[in-house]
Order: C-alpha cells, then sequence, then structure tokens
C-alpha cells in the first residue's frame, strides 16, 4: 500500500476498529473527487469515521443534521444586507467546508435534498447572482438509516447518482466489539485524533490518482459490465455512463491505494458493488431472487469474462 495513505488508515484505525475495507473505500472516494453515501443502523461509527478523515487530514469538518424542517439555506448559506455597507453579504452555509456531513440525508426534504445537487456536482454554490467555489478538496459523506424509514424521502435517482459509492460498515465481530469497549474507557477514545497530512498533500493524492494508466482492455471490461447491468432481466434501469465513468475513477483510486500506478481488473471488480449497486433499479424478478442490488450487480458481472493481464 502507498505509504502516505497507509498512514491515513492506520491512524484512522486508532478510533474505527475492524473496518479497513470501508475506511479505504473512503478514502478512494476522496481521492476521486467523489461523494459517498454510508447506508447503515444507527451507533456502528458512520459519524465517527467521517470527523477521523477529516482530522486525519486537517480538513474543515461540517455536520448538518437533515430533518424535514432543515432549509436549504442552512446548506448553501444565504444573502443578507449588511447595516454598514448596505450590501449584500454572503452568510455561509454547512457546505462551506473540506467536508460535509449529511447526516440522515433521507429525512431532509425534496427541495433540500435537491440544493445538494449543485455543490456536489460543481463544488461551488450559485446564490443572487454570484457563484462562490466550495473549498478544495470538497466531499460529501451523507448516512441514511436503511431499517427507519416512517417520515423519510426517497432520494431520486438523479441524487443517488451523484454518489460515487454507496457503502455499509456492519457490525463489528464480537472480538472486534470487545476491542471498542476496552478502548471507550481510555482517554485517547474521545480525544480528536492528531493530522497525519493536510489538504495540499491530498490534493496531490487527487492530482497524481489521475495518472494511473487504465490500459485499454480494463476500459473495455468496465464498458461490458455496464451492458451486462443494461441486459439482465433482473435489472430494470441499468447503470449510465457516469457510472462508467466513476467505476474507472474508483479502479485508479484503490490501484493508487494499492502502491500500483496502473489498474488491474481485481481493482475494477473491488470497486463494482459500492460504485455500481445504488444506482441500479431492479426488476421484479430482481427483487424477488435476490436480498438486494449489490448481489444483482455481481450476479450480472459473473456473465462477463474479465480480461487476463
Amino acid at each position: 500500500m502507498n505509504k502516505e495513505i497507509e498512514s491515513l488508515v492506520v491512524n484512522i484505525e486508532k478510533v474505527i476498529v475492524g473496518k479497513r475495507d470501508a475506511i479505504v473505500k473512503v478514502v478512494c472516494a476522496m481521492l476521486s473527487e467523489g461523494h459517498i453515501l454510508i447506508e447503515d443502523v444507527p451507533g456502528v461509527g458512520k459519524t465517527r469515521l467521517v470527523s477521523a478523515l477529516a482530522s486525519s487530514v486537517q480538513g474543515r469538518f461540517n455536520r448538518i443534521q437533515l430533518t424535514p424542517d432543515i432549509m436549504p439555506s442552512d446548506i448553501v448559506g444565504f444573502s443578507m444586507i449588511d447595516s454598514k455597507t448596505r450590501e449584500l453579504e454572503y452568510k455561509a452555509g454547512a457546505a462551506m467546508c473540506n467536508f460535509l456531513l449529511a447526516d440522515e440525508i433521507n429525512r431532509a426534504s425534496p427541495k433540500s435534498q435537491s440544493s445538494l445537487l449543485e455543490v456536489m456536482e460543481e463544488h461551488q454554490i450559485s446564490l443572487d447572482g454570484r457563484t462562490m467555489p466550495l473549498p478544495d478538496p470538497f466531499m460529501v459523506l451523507a448516512t441514511q438509516n436503511p431499517v427507519e424509514t416512517y417520515g423519510t424521502y426517497h432520494l431520486p435517482e438523479a441524487q443517488m447518482d451523484r454518489f460515487l459509492m454507496k457503502i455499509s460498515m456492519g457490525y463489528p465481530s464480537p472480538d472486534e466489539e470487545l476491542d471498542i469497549i476496552n478502548r471507550s474507557e481510555t482517554k485517547e477514545f474521545s480525544e480528536k485524533l492528531s493530522a497525519v497530512m493536510t489538504t495540499e498533500d491530498v490534493k496531490r493524492h487527487i492530482e497524481a490518482v489521475k495518472s494511473v494508466r487504465c490500459e485499454t482492455n480494463v476500459k473495455n471490461y468496465i464498458v461490458a459490465l455496464l451492458n451486462a447491468t443494461r441486459n439482465s432481466e433482473l435489472i430494470k434501469l441499468g447503470a449510465s455512463p457516469r457510472a462508467g465513468i466513476a467505476l474507472l475513477k474508483a479502479a485508479k483510486a484503490l490501484a493508487y491505494v494499492e502502491g500500483r500506478d496502473y489498474v488491474v481488473p481485481d481493482d475494477v471488480k473491488r470497486m463494482l458493488s459500492p460504485v455500481l449497486a445504488h444506482r441500479l433499479m431492479l426488476s421484479p424478478k430482481g427483487k424477488s431472487a435476490f436480498p438486494n442490488a449489490e448481489a444483482v450487480a455481481e450476479q450480472a458481472a459473473l456473465n462477463v469474462a474479465a480480461p487476463v493481464q
């Protein structure tokens, strides 16, 4: 693994026990300049993971608890007349940061959800004829509870497509849980993590990821996987071209994290479900035959032969 990225992952593991795979995927999303949706039950460390990432890279971290009465202005900010200059002055909202945790995004109204679309896609805020660029790097990490759906607003497909990945952390193993309980009694557990890199270092790594090579045969493999989702009887709505771009970016980031300057088919396979599954709309047959979209995506991929390196 890339030494600097390894130090970042190890630093986050000081407070997130036994979830290296989830940590690596979040780091890959950051290095791909993408956003991530974490769907899981309460109490498994979603908020702590985001806070740990921001602290580890000296990034500005904002958290907004989304509820039906949250207004778009709470997210993107608003303009008001300055009493001294009599000019419009911009008051920043929660999105003016490096890492925005949008907690329980499916509890926000559709109007507030849509206010995130521009900031996620364009990395800017347009308000009253002015455009304010967001800090660089910028990343939205949203969470939602898959169990308690009363009083929630389903995220539309256009919004889901803005997320590079969707992941689930899951419950810890008994040994990991014992370790978490033991650590909770220590002083270090509640302290803020020290940084191991800066946001400038993150930007340098982001640029390095862009130079990772992906051969034509691997790109053809990605295209074949996309078409497999579009032609499967288990899937009503297959992956879009944007999904293919996202899969390429995520595979490049994973290759870089693993210390390589080229993509291998296994990178694509590892990122297949996190990148594609949340973009798929299952057919009635798919819903009845498989437990979730991740399983359907994996099943569709079985019909596609990986290139031999």
